[in-house]
């Protein structure tokens, strides 16, 4: 009966989230347009950068929105690479700690940790790579 009553609430829930799921892209979508136009603004009044000032408005509306995009995707993927080293990380520190105890599962758990953080920087700087190679404050850009 309880097997049944979560399956009905985990379907409710997947529901909902799948019927919320375009007005949140929607606004994020927006938001994302709303943050490029200010950034094209900030390039044209700065003039820091002559290679993104030399741009006409649509080059630079779509470098900076296929950049925001790519950088969206990227982030997405290091989340769930990141939670995929976490589950790695507590499956084998539970199969250490069967056979060494509390201390086996303290180094597994330490192990993982320093491989989940340095994971974490390697996709950050992977991800924001292609924006700062062309000068591009990735930071601006992005929209959690």
């Amino acid at each position: 009966m309880l097997i049944q009553i979560a399956l009905v609430l985990l379907l409710l829930g997947g529901g909902l989230t799948l019927l919320t799921n375009g007005k949140i892209s929607k606004r994020r979508e927006a938001l994302i347009l709303r943050r490029v136009d200010a950034y094209i603004e900030t390039i044209r009044r700065e003039r820091s950068n002559p290679a993104l000032a030399a741009m006409s408005d649509s080059e630079l509306r779509d470098l900076l929105h296929a950049g925001a995009h790519n950088l969206r995707a990227a982030m997405r993927k290091k989340l769930w690479s990141v939670l995929g080293v976490g589950a790695v990380t507590l499956f084998c520190a539970i199969l250490v700690a069967s056979h060494d105890g509390w201390r086996g599962f303290g180094i597994v758990v330490a192990i993982g940790l320093v491989v989940a953080y340095g994971l974490n920087e390697f996709l950050t700087r992977k991800a924001r790579a292609p924006l700062e190679r062309h000068g591009i404050d990735a930071e601006r850009l992005l929209v959690e």
